[in-house]
């Protein structure tokens, strides 16, 4: 089975050393980059058949990109480069913990519109699952076009993959709709996947296990929740898996959720979303995403 990764597709521009600000780098490095992309890549680095639905500007950025996705065996049907628009960049720091923060810059929300002008559903409906993130929800007009696109997948049936990857540099406006927004597209996904804030931030419950169980009781069909170092937490009706962290030396945090779900996205295709199958692959996306936070990039 096919799954369509719809998103933006960036380049992360990585500071490859701890700093504390951004007046303290001195270079940065770049790496392809954007958590649709990211995810399509670790997907299909484990062997899946993904698609990418998204754009990126017609500059030599997103030439890099398209050159790179092409390399991994992505299918880029719809995947585009607009003119007259920037791909996007994102700087990103790193703390002692490796964990980033990020500064945007760039068209890449625009460049995904543009790109999928009057073919997202198409997209959808020609292939067999569809994954997304908040990052298209921000905005009116992609959230017009990532709840169509959702609309239609429950329409025919399609397992939904739900990743809230709450980045609130893109909810300046309004951050208090962030949490509202991403719980919007809970009713009906067959796996919502978040990390504790964002479990926190979607249902107002501390608790991991309180947050996967509100969470299931809004729709979803199985829940996964990311602790960092304490591992994860899977919950389903029938269903409850807890597994620790493999162990690391961190050195960037950038992208290590996204190798997680794309490992775990990649068997779910594999089987046809067959739901123990997501039991079973919890230890290989556990160990990939160990791997990612021993490299600076998620695609390196």
């Amino acid at each position: 089975m096919q799954t369509l990764c719809f998103g933006d597709t960036i380049v992360d521009l990585i500071c490859r050393r701890p700093v504390t600000s951004l007046a303290d780098v001195d270079a940065f490095a770049p790496y392809a980059g954007g958590v649709a992309a990211n995810v399509a890549v670790a997907a299909a680095r484990a062997g899946a058949a993904v698609a990418l639905a998204g754009g990126a500007g017609d500059d030599p950025w997103g030439n890099w990109l398209h050159d790179r996705l092409a390399a991994e065996n992505v299918d880029l049907r719809w995947f585009g480069l607009v003119d007259g628009l920037r791909t996007a960049l994102a700087f990103v720091t790193l703390d002692e913990r490796g964990e980033p923060t990020y500064e945007l810059c760039g068209d890449g929300v625009a460049a995904t519109l543009r790109a999928l002008e009057g073919r997202l559903l198409d997209a959808v409906e020609a292939t067999g699952a569809l994954f997304f993130t908040s990052n298209t929800l921000s905005g009116a007009a992609e959230a017009k076009l990532t709840m169509a696109a959702r609309a239609r997948a429950l329409e025919l049936g399609r397992p939904i993959v739900f990743d809230p990857n709450l980045r609130m540099v893109r909810w300046r406006e309004n951050p208090g709709r962030a949490g509202t927004a991403a719980g919007a597209c809970v009713k009906g996904a067959f796996l919502v996947k978040c990390n504790e804030a964002e479990a926190r931030l979607m249902t107002g419950e501390s608790a991991p296990e309180a947050a996967a169980a509100s969470l299931l009781a809004g729709g979803a069909k199985h829940v996964i929740v990311t602790r960092g170092a304490d591992g994860a937490i899977l919950r389903a009706k029938g269903m409850s898996f807890d597994i620790g962290a493999k162990p690391a030396r961190v050195v960037s945090a950038v992208g290590a959720g996204d190798v997680f779900l794309g490992t775990l996205l990649a068997r779910l295709g594999m089987t046809d979303f067959y739901p123990a199958a997501l039991a079973a692959a919890l230890p290989a996306a556990a160990a990939e995403a160990a791997r990612a936070c021993e490299r600076w990039g998620a695609q390196e």
